[in-house]
Parts: C-alpha cells; sequence; structure tokens
C-alpha cells in the first residue's frame, strides 16, 4: 500500500481569495504596483440593471474597448445596438490614486467608508475593463473594504487568485469552485463577440442586449443566471425590442429580463 496520503477534496473554502479588511495591506499593495491604469471616471451610484439591480456601488470605468459595438454587425460589433458609453477618454494614475480617487467619491455623496464589517460594492467597467485589471489591482481593493464586481465582453480572461479544478462544470458546486478562484465578488458577462471567442467562460450572470428579431443566445459561458436586456435608443428604451426580449424569456426558461434603469428611467446617474 502507498502512504502517500489522500490529497484533500478541493472546496470552496479551501480557495477562496483572502478578503481580509487590512488597509495597511492595501497601501503596501498600491504603492508597489508597477503600472499606471487609465480611468475614464469615478462615480457613485446605484447598480442599474442584472440581479445586483438596486445595489449602492461606486463605479470605476476604465479607458479603452477592444469592440466597437454598432447597430450593425462587423468584426469587432455583434450588432443590433449602438454603444453609448463614452470611454476614450481617460486620466492616467497610480493605483494608490485611483484608491484615493474612490474614497473622494464616496466622502462627496456623504456614502459610508468600508469597514471590517461593511464593505462597499466597487464596479469595474469600461469600455472593457479586463484590459487593465490585475490580481495585484483586486486585491489592494480587497483589502481596503471593498468587494469587486465586473460588467466585461468577455474577450478576455479575468484575473484569478487560484487555479481552476481541471475538470469540466457539471453542476452548480463546480461553478462554485470556479468562481471561488476569480479575484472578483461577481462577474457579468456581456459577450460581444462570436461565441467561440469569448474567453470568460464562467460567470455569476450572463447579459445579452438583444434588438427586435434577435434570437436567444446559444450561450458558452456557464452562469447562475441567464439575462436577456432589451435595446435602448439612447436613454430611451425600444418598445419593439423590450416586447421581443419578453416574449423570448417568457419562452426560453430558464432566461430572465434585465431592464436597464439607470437609462433615465429612476432619475439615476447616467453614464
Amino acid at each position: 500500500m502507498s502512504d502517500t496520503p489522500t490529497p484533500a477534496p478541493v472546496t470552496v473554502e479551501s480557495i477562496v481569495v483572502s478578503r481580509e479588511f487590512n488597509p495597511a495591506r492595501s497601501a503596501e499593495l498600491a504603492a508597489s504596483y508597477p503600472r499606471a491604469v487609465t480611468v475614464n471616471e469615478v462615480f457613485y451610484s446605484v447598480q442599474g440593471e442584472g440581479k445586483r439591480a438596486g445595489d449602492p456601488s461606486v463605479f470605476v470605468r476604465f479607458t479603452g474597448c477592444n469592440m466597437q459595438c454598432d447597430n450593425a454587425p462587423g468584426p469587432r460589433s455583434p450588432g443590433g445596438f449602438k454603444c453609448d458609453t463614452e470611454f476614450e477618454s481617460g486620466t492616467r494614475m497610480k493605483l494608490a490614486a485611483l484608491l484615493t480617487e474612490v474614497e473622494r467619491v464616496l466622502v462627496a455623496a456623504s456614502a459610508a467608508l468600508p469597514t471590517a464589517t461593511r464593505p462597499v460594492w466597487i464596479v469595474f467597467t469600461g469600455g472593457e475593463p479586463g484590459l487593465q485589471l490585475t490580481e495585484h489591482l483586486c486585491a489592494a481593493f480587497r483589502h481596503a473594504g471593498y468587494r469587486l464586481a465586473v460588467e466585461t465582453n468577455g474577450s478576455v480572461p479575468l484575473p484569478i487568485h487560484a487555479t481552476p479544478p481541471p475538470y469540466a462544470i457539471a453542476n452548480d458546486t463546480d461553478l462554485g469552485l470556479h468562481l471561488a478562484c476569480s479575484s472578483l465578488d461577481w462577474i457579468t458577462v456581456s459577450p460581444k463577440v462570436a461565441e467561440h471567442a469569448i474567453e470568460q467562460l464562467v460567470a455569476h450572470e450572463v447579459k445579452y442586449v438583444r434588438g427586435h428579431g434577435q434570437a436567444i443566445p446559444k450561450t458558452r459561458v456557464v452562469a447562475r443566471h441567464y439575462l436577456i436586456s432589451p435595446a435602448f435608443n439612447g436613454l430611451t428604451i425600444d418598445r419593439a425590442a423590450a416586447d421581443w426580449c419578453t416574449k423570448l424569456v417568457l419562452a426560453n426558461a430558464p432566461w430572465g429580463l434585465s431592464v436597464q434603469l439607470h437609462k433615465g428611467m429612476l432619475g439615476l446617474p447616467v453614464r
């Protein structure tokens, strides 16, 4: 018989990332970050769509994207809607300066800063935030007391703090193990590329924007929540798209409907 001990089973608890509230460690990580990031804007608002809709969050919009979404399909566009977000401009800053800016935004909004028992949500968005996110950057935010969400087009893999199990996802437990390896607490994948080109294949939610007549997606992404979001015309919902998407989700469980509340519908800051 072999004296080699049987490896302990992999569990979420065994691979979960450290989220210890440790401002000194956060400052140390920020000071040692080797590069600057380019940020379009930082603002405080309410999450306007998806399963986290309604959660107060600080949005960090990174500059730049590898897609160019338009009504017509093309090499960098899935077609069906035109991107209405300005993310080309930006300011280069050190990670320490970005953490300071997030605190300034919270204070200016009279919002509570994070504590050991009350984290604050950060939403990394863009553009495509995956082009600039790293585990080092995420760790600095985690130790500062933030929970981290991301809105990505799925075209680049997101940072991880541990290697996921080397087997296919067969159930929710397997998905939980893969998600626990992420540097982020909540992953929203909203694909803007062909399915074969998607690199971020696990998520808490996967969300597709759909115009009138577009079919339900055949997604490669494994997620806990599958959502369809009707296209807008600027800040006005496309009624034909909304009616079409409602019919889609009613006929295609487990898909659900996600409407962009932040597009002027609740008077929220519109970005």
